[in-house]
Order: C-alpha cells, then structure tokens, then sequence
C-alpha cells in the first residue's frame, strides 16, 4: 500500500463529526494511487453491515452530464474506482432511465473481479437490478439479452410485467410507486446485504427520501460545464443529512471522495 497520512478536518463543537476532530475517525488522505487492485477494495470496501452505497460522477461546478451523458466526465482513476465497487458488491441497483439513456449492458466483470469474488466466498456474478415504475424497458437490450445471470426488476403493483417474462425475475414493491424500502428488504432477504446504486438521480432522491443511502462515492470532473445539466440528486426535499468524509483521493485533476453516515 502506499504512504498514508493524516488530515484533522475541523468540525463544530457541539455536533463534532468522528471523522473530523475525534482522534478515533481521522481522515485519510493518500497521496499516491493505489499500486494494486486490493488497494482500491481497501479503500471501498464491503461492510459488515447492510449498506447502500451510491456512486457518482459530477463536473466541478455540479453537473451530472455532458450532452445528457455521464461518459463526458469520466478521467483517469474514475473507471478503476466504478469496476472495484462493482466487484465487491452483492447486487448493482440502476433506475430504468439510466439503463436506457447509458444503454447498459450485460453485468459481465473482468475474469480477475470473478476470480475475487469466487475467492472471498461470493457469488461470481453481482446481481443487476433495475427499478421501473412503468417498466417502459427493452428485453432486447444486452443488460437482459446477455446477462450471466438472470437481472431482477423492482416494479409497482399497477405495472404489467408480461415482456419480461423469461428474461428478468419481477419485484413488485409499492402500488403507485416504487417503495424502495421494501424493495430493500426484499434484496436483503435474497442475501443481497452490499448494495451498489448508479443512480440515476431521480433514484438518488427517492433512496435519500426514505433514508436508506448510508454511503456516497463521489467523483469530481475537473470540467466547468455550465447550465442545463442537473444535479445528482432529484426529487422531493429531504432533511440534510450529515455524512463523514472518510477519504479524499485524487489521479491527475480527478478527485474522489467517500462519504458514510455520521457514526458508521
């Protein structure tokens, strides 16, 4: 591993955040990239506790796109970052629109992420679900047509699921909407405990509006993109929520920051 060292963030003293002036959570800052694969699993690792954790890539003055996409932020560092979460995590959760606008396609890992997985007793393919209150998706598409293992599809009670029959397993959670704490629970109860979310981020709003996200892995573009882009989160208003920063990494101008819930 390379050279650590340590950064005291300060914090207000009647509501002292661990990571910042408590000896006991201090910020580690690294100032060279990780050497190895392990080291970036070190650095987002899986939890011993049930986690959603979601990951995002924003210019430097907060947009999430460029020309309505996501590829035109990506730089050095951040495509290493996005494999090593999907490596060790149980089950990738992306809304429907991001399927479609991102085009994505099958949850095939590299042969070394498999060979990982197989190794620290997980599955060798994560699950890919996708949450669709409309189910408005393509069976076609390569995400169902070509997936190692069967994706799930977390929809509403008022959806027809029939096109996807044979290509995906259907989660109905929530009548006029997806109730994404009970689509949650259900993930869980099927051995899915380390969540991964790409967002998009109307899904980003609905999981911090029933407080279920207890980590964000934030990439910052070194771009200065303008109006018109959104932000990575939308939706209804929600209570700020204080988060810890437990890292600050940086490639070249990218910089990569991970965020968990005060106390965690």
């Amino acid at each position: 591993m390379p050279r650590r060292f340590l950064v005291r963030l300060p914090a207000p003293a009647r509501r002292a955040d661990p990571a910042g002036d408590r000896a006991a959570r201090p910020v580690t800052g690294f100032p060279a990239w990780p050497s190895s694969a392990d080291g970036l699993v070190e650095l987002y690792p899986r939890n011993p506790a049930p986690t959603l954790r979601v990951n995002f890539i924003a210019s430097a003055d907060g947009a999430v796109t460029v020309d309505g996409l996501s590829g035109g932020l990506h730089g050095p560092g951040d495509k290493e970052i996005f494999d090593s979460l999907r490596m060790v995590c149980d089950a990738l959760v992306v809304a429907a629109g991001t399927v479609r606008a991102e085009n994505y396609d099958a949850l095939r890992l590299t042969p070394a992420a498999r060979e990982w997985r197989l190794a620290h007793g997980l599955p060798e393919f994560p699950l890919m679900v996708i949450v669709s209150g409309s189910l408005n998706l393509d069976p076609d598409q390569l995400v169902f047509s070509d997936a190692p293992i069967r994706p799930i599809v977390v929809t509403t009670t008022r959806a027809d699921p029939s096109a996807l029959t044979g290509v995906a397993d259907v989660i109905v959670a929530g009548d006029d909407q997806v109730d994404c704490a009970a689509a949650v629970r259900e993930l869980h109860a099927r051995g899915a405990t380390q969540l991964l979310s790409e967002g998009g981020p109307q899904l980003f709003g609905a999981l911090l509006d029933a407080d279920l996200v207890d980590e964000l892995c934030l990439t910052v573009s070194p771009l200065l993109v303008g109006g018109g882009p959104g932000r990575i989160s939308s939706g209804a208003v929600t209570d700020p929520r204080p988060m810890s920063l437990r890292h600050v990494l940086t490639l070249e101008n990218m910089l990569f920051l991970r965020y968990t819930r005060q106390g965690t």
